[in-house]
């Protein structure tokens, strides 16, 4: 559809460019001419336009793309001089034949009906010479338009490929952090870890299919987030501080990319629990409309040789989706207090009809 629409806009220009070029002698008369003379006069300025024609789509459709653009670059300019001087020929050679078809009425006709004097052969050359460039630049215009198209259309390639790949990470990243956390509660407390089973599975349903798409509603990644908050409850002491601000409408259908914020809940849990059961975690989130706001507030404490919850590849991948899916249109704020020794990291993402319509 979007290439008949280009070549049915290209078509009427060129349609229209011609025929004002061929309509203008139309309004060049003068205020005594007969018949006869008007007709002579149409007759031997649309003789020059059509040589135009002919030169311009003779380089337009043929010389240019074959030879120019092959870098025939010595037969480009022979046969561009042989067709001028064809055509130079041949519109002398009209010009004398409509004088002597259609006669002046104004005194001294052998005056008007002679053959161009040489400023008119000057005059024919340097216009065709002006239209075989025309016809050049236009075509160059047109090349490296659709070399930018090639070239945004194979970065887009690349990009959902990258992002392909990094979901196709994704997906068994999270779920063996999440069956390593139910593998830990299977060993002193089985019943929890068959509660964990089942909320695992309402999990599944989100990073298996939702997370193949570019984006998802918000409403549906807060319901997410929510559940795999409360499976990771299940594991946790009553001596760790969950503290989650969620300030998300439940029909919220701003887009959002699947799981951009998981690998920061999954490393709060895994970093903000010290061996002895005890931490402090705090969740937030909100949309204004302008930005969709993640922070999230963790006790720091380092990852031990027996810490069997993941490779530390998450982050990486957040870093790199953002990237993709927000190039600069996020701000990712992370570091540690060092006066309270809690990890922190916030991220925001600015809403724009760019991602939007996506």
């Amino acid at each position: 559809m979007g290439k008949k629409l280009t070549f049915n806009r290209t078509t009427l220009i060129h349609l229209l460019c011609w025929g004002l070029l061929l309509a203008f002698p139309l309004f060049t008369y003068r205020q005594n001419d007969t018949m006869t003379d008007m007709l002579r006069h149409y007759l031997r300025s649309i003789g020059g336009t059509m040589a135009w024609m002919v030169i311009f789509y003779l380089n337009y459709c043929y010389l240019v793309p074959k030879m120019l653009f092959e870098n025939k670059r010595k037969r480009f300019i022979a046969y561009n001089f042989l067709a001028i001087f064809l055509l130079v020929a041949t519109m002398t050679w009209w010009w004398h034949l409509m004088g002597n078809l259609f006669p002046s009425s104004m005194p001294n006709p052998a005056k008007f009906n002679a053959p161009p004097k040489w400023t008119r052969f000057v005059q024919m050359t340097l216009m065709l010479i002006l239209v075989v460039g025309l016809s050049v630049a236009i075509r160059m215009s047109q090349r490296w338009h659709k070399l930018q198209e090639t070239k945004k259309d194979a970065e887009r390639i690349r990009t959902d490929a990258e992002l392909k790949n990094l979901r196709n990470q994704l997906n068994p990243h999270f779920l063996l952090n999440t069956l390593n956390n139910i593998y830990a509660l299977i060993a002193f407390d089985p019943e929890k870890a068959q509660t964990a089973v089942g909320e695992l599975s309402k999990l599944l349903r989100h990073a298996l299919y939702d997370n193949q798409k570019r984006f998802v509603p918000l409403y549906k990644e807060v319901e997410f987030i929510k559940n795999y908050i409360e499976l990771m409850k299940i594991r946790v002491t009553n001596n760790v501080k969950i503290d989650t601000s969620i300030n998300i409408d439940n029909d919220d259908s701003t887009p959002i990319a699947p799981l951009i914020f998981i690998s920061l809940i999954e490393n709060a849990f895994k970093h903000g629990i010290s061996q002895a059961g005890d931490g402090e975690i705090s969740i937030a989130m909100s949309n204004d409309d302008d930005k969709i706001i993640c922070e999230i507030i963790n006790t720091n404490h380092p990852k031990h040789d027996n810490d069997k919850s993941g490779s530390g590849i998450g982050l990486e991948q957040v870093a790199k989706r953002l990237e993709l899916m927000y190039p600069g249109r996020y701000d990712w704020q992370k570091g540690i207090d060092s006066d309270t020794n809690k990890y922190f990291s916030k991220i925001i993402l600015y809403n724009d009809n760019k991602v939007r319509n996506n």
